[in-house]
């Protein structure tokens, strides 16, 4: 009964990010922070009659949001210290270019070996399709 419940206003909160145009990166604030508390106030609502009711969904209730209120001021503490000491967001040229690529020298997916790539791979008049990196070693390495 609970995931049932859960599933589907889950799903109603994630499409809420399209309708209010906030950036919910996986889609975390919709089924996380959703169903996390549809979730822990069901228990409250659904428990046996020795320990369920009004009672325990109080209960339920004040834990939830105990725990919300304290996770959002820790976060928004790091996050304030973090955007003064070392800043929080990464530049525009950045992020259209690729954080991995600016702040690891690196991809986490190599699409070329697949035959598609977000960087062109076609190449120039003149040149070979393989690269030198690309082309087979046969060197013999003594031992």
């Amino acid at each position: 009964m609970i995931g049932l419940v859960a599933g589907v206003v889950c799903s109603w909160a994630v499409s809420l990010k399209y309708k209010l145009g906030f950036d919910d990166s996986l889609d975390v604030v919709g089924v996380h922070l959703v169903g996390g508390l549809i979730g822990t106030l069901l228990v409250g609502v659904l428990a046996t009659d020795g320990v369920g009711g009004v009672s325990q969904l109080g209960k339920q209730a004040l834990g939830a949001f105990t725990v919300l209120l304290y996770s959002f001021a820790v976060s928004w503490v790091l996050a304030k210290l973090i955007d003064v000491t070392i800043g929080f967001r990464a530049s525009e040229d950045d992020e259209l270019g690729g954080v991995d690529q600016a702040f690891h020298a690196e991809t986490a997916y190599d699409f070329s070996a697949v035959g598609g790539s977000p960087r062109s791979t076609v190449p120039a008049a003149g040149q070979s399709g393989a690269s030198a990196s690309q082309k087979p070693h046969n060197k013999k390495v003594d031992a």
